[in-house]
């Protein structure tokens, strides 16, 4: 490898640490240079978050929360600002002066804010120094009444150029919209593509949508089809720009929550954290690449991986959304799913609709696909009661250590280690801040073992109706490696 290019590997792993959103990979014949590689805190983190409601009964609480890093230093805040729907100014002048909604100045405690009604606006956040590695942001929202009536929880989004939702739905009686935000000085272009279990949706006018600079649009999917379609995987992609993306949905009858993203395309996926009382869980899979794909379909319980009756594999064509409901697959015990190839190892994407109660007292919440907490993970909004913790070892046996963080008017923090044994899930009470007041954050961190996926479950009951959502969490990408560089003059000669 010539020196050109070890100078400019130098140079991206310089952006990495300052973007937090960049992978540097190591020079070929790299075992040397992987070992001498750091991974150092991310000095930028940037996230987004949707619009939470339409409905004028909607109580909407934030808490944003960063864990304390080794090496982050010290300095730097968090802060979100309103994104507004209708711009006619430059971007300069639409963030000139305007305030906060939600500022945080150190890491290790939560900062909350609250909204009410219709017309809160998205936000667009950043944070920098010491705030940066790590930092989360929860929006939970309570509509007490109406369509998509219960608890709507998301996790706030980074910015990207590529999205995939397996399980949104124009079917009547559902109100399916896509948040898109842009974090960016520059206008963002993005293209929204549906498929059904027949392949490709026509969706003429989900081309070119541009999104203004620190804005964002919603768009409600039934819009963009002729007909409607129970079962969709919605693509979103950036042509320019980036923008942070989730879906809404609210149903009549069942609910409503938000739909978040499916991890990347890969051949084995894991769905954590089904809820023991589920009475209806639906799967919902897509294969985007050229092959089929066949999937084992297995369901991670507290004893052991077993398989669930009558649906032992799933066929997935390529370009085509399949979907099958597993009924009360739990059985009265809390799970995990897991999908791995049958022979041939094809990317797909997958997503759960899960839901409580029966009659008029239903609730839906959505589990996607998710990545495993890794070196650490953060999930905010927390409460005294109602938290569920799902821990999930896929493979090998996984040892986790939970801290709960300080409250947010009060509390100091606790730990405990929780072991997760290979094929089994383990649904636990998190730990809860001594003389806690207010919310407070679940930070995981992986100590041995094999990967562990994780899930928080947040019920907040009302009227009979078991109101409940469900947040993945994945790793926080705190850090990110920088390899070892140093300094050629000679470069300059070439």
């Amino acid at each position: 490898m010539n020196r050109t290019t070890v100078s400019l590997i130098a140079a991206a792993a310089a952006l990495a640490a300052v973007t937090g959103f960049a992978s540097v990979n190591a020079p070929d014949g790299g075992d040397d240079a992987a070992k001498t590689a750091k991974r150092l805190p991310v000095e930028r983190t940037s996230l987004l978050c949707p619009e939470p409601s339409t409905s004028d009964l909607a109580e909407t609480s934030y808490t944003a929360f960063t864990p304390s890093s080794e090496g982050a230093g010290s300095g730097g805040k968090a802060e979100l600002l309103p994104a507004p729907k209708v711009l006619t100014d430059t971007a300069k002048e639409r963030t000139k002066g305007l305030k906060p909604f939600l500022t945080q100045k150190s890491p290790g405690k939560p900062v909350t804010g609250e909204e009410s009604g219709a017309e809160a606006p998205a936000l667009v956040g950043s944070a920098d120094g010491a705030l940066a590695p790590g930092w989360t942001v929860q929006q939970t929202t309570t509509v007490s009444a109406g369509s998509g009536r219960g608890v709507q929880g998301a996790n706030c989004v980074a910015p990207d150029t590529e999205f995939w939702f397996p399980g949104a739905s124009t079917a009547k009686g559902r109100s399916d919209y896509i948040h898109l935000t842009n974090p960016d000085d520059s206008a963002a272009v993005v293209d929204v593509e549906l498929y059904g279990r027949d392949g490709s949706i026509k969706a003429d006018v989900g081309q070119s949508i541009q999104i203004q600079p620190h804005s964002s649009v919603p768009v409600l999917l039934s819009t963009l089809t002729g007909k409607p379609y129970t079962n969709i995987t919605m693509h979103v992609a950036a042509r320019s720009g980036r923008v942070a993306a989730a879906v809404h949905s609210s149903d009549d009858k069942l609910g409503g929550d938000w739909l978040p993203a499916s991890t990347d395309p890969a051949p084995s996926l894991v769905l954590p954290g089904i809820p023991e009382d589920a009475t209806s869980v639906r799967l919902v899979a897509f294969a985007p690449g050229s092959d089929d794909a066949d999937l084992k379909v297995r369901l991670a319980s507290p004893t052991g991986a077993i398989t669930p009756a009558g649906h032992e594999t799933l066929h997935v064509k390529s370009g085509m959304t399949a979907a099958v409901d597993l009924g009360d697959v739990t059985r009265g015990e809390a799970g995990s799913l897991l999908l791995t190839p049958t022979e041939d190892a094809v990317p797909v994407v997958a997503g759960l609709r899960v839901t409580r109660g029966k009659g008029d007292k239903q609730e839906t919440a959505f589990i996607p696909a998710t990545s495993a907490v890794g070196a650490r993970a953060t999930v905010a909004d927390n409460r005294a009661k109602g938290s569920t913790l799902s821990l999930v070892a896929p493979g090998e046996t996984g040892r986790v250590k939970v801290t709960a963080s300080a409250g947010s008017e009060a509390g100091e923090p606790v730990s405990k280690t929780y072991t997760v044994k290979g094929g089994t899930t383990l649904a636990v009470d998190p730990p809860v801040p001594s003389g806690l007041k207010g919310s407070y954050a679940l930070t995981l961190e992986t100590e041995s073992g094999g990967p562990v996926h994780a899930a928080r479950m947040l019920e907040l009951p009302e009227n009979g109706i078991p109101m409940f959502t469900i947040q993945t969490v994945p790793d926080d990408r705190g850090t990110v490696a920088v390899p070892k560089a140093e300094q050629d003059l000679e470069v300059l000669q070439k």
